[in-house]
């Protein structure tokens, strides 16, 4: 809809041309946002991930039209951006991302000529995490863990998980609101009475969490990969993950060795896996514990195998199943 795009959409059609593109089509998105076009009469928001498809919808509404670069179950860390995606971010009005979680999503949107360009790690604060968060991580102390499990947390890296805590995700919510204000002034108004429904629906669901976590037989619940950090910081938790940040690395033999030790000692029931990634590794680690399994789903995108059809319905079924494996009294 901006006039940026009218002056080079000839280029741009053309560039699809001699690619074989035919039409600049939309990649096909998370949930609602599912197979739109980038190049609508409405506001245009090109998003990298579920996460951010999902806030673009809520704040948006009926005004804008949002695509998605990933594709509903595919892992988006292992998000690689063709030339058709490329294309579309030349045509799109506003382009929603988190850096540092998906590098070629995060190179191309930064050399392309989408006209807004919103970093949500830009509107919270990110921490560093490693492979255990909460109080095991302040107790054990960082040197002295990443000394002991003889493998690479992804120390040193921001952990990008922000949206798994409802407080840092609202935060995103305002600057999105702010910027889609900025951008399409037109629809200020109705864009601001959105992002407050949304803050609201999310200081919802955080007061959800802190009651149903509140009094619980043993704070430290295990998963596969080290996803929720800020949630286990949020409501006291400890989380002890497998394998560090991203979902692919390998656990080491001593660190599989300590959680059992740790699973224990604290009472952890059950090791939690994800529903875009293997159960492989979790399976393992519990039969050779005798712990049961579930899913704590990281709301990376919905798919068929999701306990739930949008953010906050996979969330409150993440709470239940906290809730269930920490042993709630």
């Amino acid at each position: 809809m901006n006039v940026r795009r009218r002056r080079i959409s000839g280029i741009a059609v053309t560039a699809a041309a001699a690619l074989g593109l035919g039409t600049l089509s939309a990649c096909s998105s998370d949930g609602s946002a599912a197979g739109k076009s980038g190049n609508t009469d409405k506001f245009d928001v090109v998003a990298s991930f579920y996460p951010m498809a999902f806030l673009a919808e809520q704040i948006g509404g009926d005004r804008v039209s949002v695509t998605s670069l990933t594709q509903p179950g595919q892992e988006p860390h292992d998000l690689e951006i063709s030339a058709k995606q490329r294309a579309q971010l030349e045509e799109t009005d506003a382009a929603l991302f988190l850096k540092g979680l998906q590098p070629s999503a995060d190179e191309a949107i930064a050399q392309s000529g989408a006209k807004t360009k919103i970093d949500a790690a830009t509107l919270t604060s990110l921490e560093e995490h490693g492979a255990e968060v909460g109080g095991h991580a302040d107790e054990h102390g960082h040197e002295h863990a990443e000394e002991e499990h003889g493998h690479d947390h992804g120390e040193g890296s921001e952990d990008p998980h922000i949206w798994l805590d409802p407080v840092k995700y609202a935060e995103v919510a305002e600057g999105v609101g702010k910027a889609f204000e900025k951008a399409d002034p037109d629809h200020a108004a109705e864009y601001k009475k959105n992002t407050e429904a949304l803050v609201a629906k999310l200081d919802g669901l955080n007061t959800a969490f802190e009651t149903g976590l509140k009094d619980t037989k043993t704070k430290t619940f295990i998963t596969t990969h080290a996803a929720f950090g800020y949630l286990a910081e949020r409501y006291g938790l400890t989380e002890e993950a497998i394998s560090g940040l991203s979902p692919e690395s390998e656990p080491s033999a001593a660190r599989v060795k300590e959680l059992a030790k740790t699973a224990k000692a604290d009472g952890v029931s059950t090791i939690f896996y994800e529903t875009l990634v293997s159960d492989e590794t979790a399976q393992t680690v519990a039969r050779d514990a005798g712990l049961k399994t579930d899913v704590l789903d990281p709301v990376e995108g919905i798919t068929d195998q999701s306990r739930g059809d949008d953010y906050f319905q996979v969330m409150e079924a993440n709470l239940k199943a906290l809730r269930t494996a920490l042993g709630t009294k």
